[in-house]
């Protein structure tokens, strides 16, 4: 007894599971569409199954189309970087002065990105079009290569497709090539528009320096003047030729004060020196001489004894006389002199008087030296200093124009060396890009990703299901949301009002 009223007391307290009864199909209606039925029913599931049938046909036929009817493709990829640093050249030009070229590294600018520029170059249609070209094939056969860029590098990625290794590799190596030929023109075509846009003002600058040459040329010919360093030179030689003026006028002076002093003592002048030494100098003048001398020796030895008419007085005069003028025709045939110079004369033995007669010629000939020396260097200089001053505003004049030539030259050579050097700066709009990674040969194909594929399958066949079965169970989820919505509004909570309903209080589908 004891032990049935427990088990009645068991049963009551625990609410009874609704069983799995099978019932009969009926009719279906917009409301159970949409709210569904029993957990329970079992008659609903031929109806899930061939929305599961159909759900799979329509997830699997497409993959399985894919993965039998779409190419094999293979990807070749391949790494291109751009190195970060700058280049710069200086060239020093002799007497002209220094061409520098500088290039600043590619991504010294915030607003232009070499990477973006050649990765819009690799897709460009003429790159395409000529690696097409190169393998024989259209432009929508070679189709378009897969560019990356790596954030915070200079690395640029690309990736071909081919229908083989092979070709994928051979595909790669072509827009390569390409690419580089284009880059290669475009920096060629940059250099040619430079030096055509700079060859205007070289030419300009080459007839300025031609038209200051011809002015400098005309003038040289109408002076003589070649340069301003010929006019300075002929400046100092003026200044030289003064002080050399004024040194010759000094010794001239001395010259002539010694001559002065020699002939205050002798009595005669340097001629009549030089006459005197020269009648000296010849025999028969000295015989002469020395027989007069003679005559006179014996008419002063006979002219104390003897008186003035003595017949030995008489001769000895007459000798003594007639030796004399032989003395003096032989000095008028020696020297030229008229007879009123030679009676001036010293006809006597010179004896010590020979060297101070001697050195008053001397220094007679060397003061005439001097005066003859000082009035050429005189009219050299006259000639100097006139010349000076007819050249001093062509001196001027071509000094300007020197200096004009020199700096229209400077200009020009400039130009020209920032020509040339500019050449060298290939790398200016166009950065230097390496190759990192050559077009690799790739050993599995890229597609059809059968891998891939398959799960992708797989997955829409899970979500599938679980569509399935959030659709056998919504009823009951739905029914407990409606239940819910309105008890929590009034504040009751849920535990004391809800009960779960009865086997029998289900509507059937």
């Amino acid at each position: 007894m004891t032990r049935t009223i427990f088990r009645s007391s068991i049963r009551s307290a625990v609410p009874p599971v609704p069983a799995l009864v099978r019932t009969p199909i009926r009719q279906l209606s917009p409301v159970r569409l949409l709210k569904g039925g029993r957990v329970s029913d079992l008659g609903r599931l031929p109806r899930y199954a061939g929305v599961f049938a159909l759900g799979a046909v329509c997830i699997w036929t497409p993959i399985a189309s894919y993965l039998k009817t779409a190419p094999v493709r293979y990807t070749s990829s391949l790494s291109l970087i751009l190195p970060g640093s700058g280049a710069s050249a200086s060239v020093n030009l002799d007497s002209i002065g220094q061409a520098s070229s500088f290039a600043s590294s590619p991504f010294a600018s915030n607003s232009v990105s070499p990477t973006e520029t050649y990765k819009r170059l690799i897709a460009a249609d003429r790159i395409r079009r000529s690696a097409a070209d190169s393998l024989g094939l259209s432009v929508q056969d070679f189709g378009s290569p897969r560019v990356d860029l790596v954030d915070q590098t200079s690395l640029i990625h690309v990736s071909v497709t081919g229908a083989s290794p092979e070709d994928s590799q051979a595909r790669g190596d072509a827009l390569l090539q390409a690419f580089f030929r284009e880059v290669e023109t475009l920096r060629t075509d940059e250099l040619t528009q430079r030096e055509t846009s700079g060859s205007a003002a070289i030419e300009e600058y080459r007839q300025s320096v031609l038209s200051t040459r011809a002015e400098i040329s005309e003038l040289q010919k109408e002076t003589g003047l070649i340069s301003a360093t010929q006019y300075d030179a002929l400046v100092a030689d003026a200044d030289a030729l003064g002080g050399t003026i004024r040194d010759l006028r000094a010794r001239r002076d001395e010259a002539a004060e010694a001559v002065r002093t020699l002939e205050a003592s002798l009595g005669v002048d340097a001629s009549l020196a030089a006459a005197a030494l020269r009648l000296h100098a010849d025999t028969e003048f000295v015989a002469l001489t020395a027989e007069m001398a003679d005559h006179a020796a014996a008419l002063a030895e006979a002219g104390g004894q003897l008186g003035a008419n003595h017949p030995t007085i008489r001769a000895a005069t007459s000798a003594r006389a007639a030796a004399a003028e032989g003395a003096r025709a032989r000095a008028r045939l020696l020297t030229g002199l008229p007879d009123d110079q030679i009676d001036r004369l010293d006809l006597s033995h010179v004896g010590s008087r020979a060297d101070l007669l001697s050195r008053l010629v001397t220094r007679e000939a060397e003061r005439a030296g001097l005066e003859a020396e000082l009035a050429t260097q005189t009219e050299r200089l006259e000639a100097s200093e006139a010349r000076k001053m007819d050249l001093i505003e062509a001196a001027a004049r071509l000094e300007d124009l020197q200096r004009d030539f020199t700096v229209a030259g400077a200009v020009f050579a400039s130009a020209m060396a920032r020509t040339q050097t500019s050449k060298t700066d290939l790398y200016a709009s166009y950065p230097l890009v390496q190759v990192l990674e050559n077009p690799s040969l790739p050993e599995v194909p890229s597609s059809p990703k059968d891998k891939l594929a398959l799960a992708a399958g797989v997955a829409a066949t899970l979500f599938l299901l679980m569509g399935l079965l959030l659709g056998w169970i919504r009823r009951p989820l739905i029914g407990r949301l409606l239940a819910d919505k309105p008890e929590t509004a009034a504040g009751t909570p849920p535990s004391e009002t809800a009960a779960p309903p009865a086997p029998h209080a289900v509507p059937a589908e």
